[in-house]
């Protein structure tokens, strides 16, 4: 309330002169006039740090304004602090109904032509980065800008047609051909993870890479594992894919970035390593860190999956390493 008198006072000031301008007045009563504002300007810029802009480097537009004294800057700066801290994640991950400005990589793959179907590339918001920076202003007031990465996919796209030399892993897990619809599924999520091409660096991502599993996009009602019961669901069966897939990957030094296991043992692959997914929750997530980029291969038949790790025989040399 004192800092809103304190404006006003400044603003009837202002008004003042506007109002007397051209009569005569004792110099003393005019710098008492002009020299009062900028005392008062100056407690105020001391008890009311300035706001803090956020700016889209996008656009260049102001998408949100701190208050700095509002959320306590003054009287607690680590927990002014944890409320910047907060306000960054929500705007790299977003809120429920508003997405934020992290996006997953979308992997570029090879279409039946062997032609390169462009992907979309990994934007990061750097949440620590724009901590510092509103931080950094927040004394004074000022502009920051969002600190966005955005990254390629890491492979060289002249060398594509060498990536099928030579196969780094391979994995085979096997069904049961009787089971049309749980069989069905299985296929569609390994074309939909066949010739993907995991650059270096790159995070690959089943749930992004292999989409929604509902009726819309083919997949058909069959047993899946739900907190160690065996129930229908649509898309049951997809995670033999992603399974096979992490035991073909789990034999090359990736990192893991998400990884889950069923809620009960499953029969098709060793016990701990299986990979459990859930469009729009669980995820089998890898940064590939083996140096050199790579293409997975998918190659299902009437009772077996088999997923490739391939890539050019001159990169041989180098995951040895």
């Amino acid at each position: 309330m004192t800092a809103l008198i304190l404006l006003c006072s400044i603003v009837i000031v202002g008004c003042q002169n506007q109002t007397t301008q051209g009569k005569a007045s004792p110099a003393g009563d005019s710098e008492r006039k002009t020299a009062k504002p900028k005392i008062i300007a100056s407690y105020i810029q001391e008890r009311e740090p300035g706001a803090v802009h956020i700016v889209d480097p996008n656009t260049s537009e102001i998408i949100l304004t701190i208050l700095p004294h509002e959320l306590g800057y003054e009287l607690d700066t680590e927990l002014y602090r944890k409320e910047i801290e907060l306000l960054a994640k929500k705007l790299a991950r977003g809120t429920a109904g508003n997405p934020g400005y992290d996006r997953r990589m979308l992997l570029d793959r090879l279409d039946e032509q062997g032609r390169i179907v462009k992907g979309s590339p990994l934007i990061l918001l750097k949440e620590s980065d724009l901590v510092e920076s509103i931080m950094a202003a927040s004394a004074v007031g000022g502009t920051v800008e969002l600190p966005i990465v955005v990254s390629e996919s890491g492979y060289n796209p002249a060398e594509i047609s060498l990536m099928n030399e030579t196969v780094l892993a391979s994995y085979t897990t096997y069904f049961n051909q009787t089971d049309a619809n749980r069989n069905k599924n299985i296929e569609l999520s390994a074309k939909a993870i066949h010739n993907v091409i995991v650059g270096n660096g790159d995070h690959f991502s089943f749930n992004t890479v292999v989409g929604p599993r509902d009726e819309a996009s083919g997949y058909r009602p069959a047993p899946e594992i739900i907190n160690g019961e065996l129930v229908m669901g649509i898309g049951g069966g997809v995670c033999q894919t992603s399974s096979t897939l992490f035991n073909a990957v789990d034999q090359m030094p990736v990192t893991y970035v998400e990884w889950h296991h069923h809620s009960r043992e499953i029969g098709y692959v060793p016990k701990g390593k299986d990979a459990t997914v859930s469009y729009g929750g669980l995820d089998f997530r890898f940064r590939n860190t083996t140096g050199v980029p790579f293409l997975i291969k998918a190659i299902y038949g009437d009772s077996f999956l088999t997923i490739e790790i391939r890539t050019a025989e001159k990169y041989r040399e180098t995951f040895a390493k």
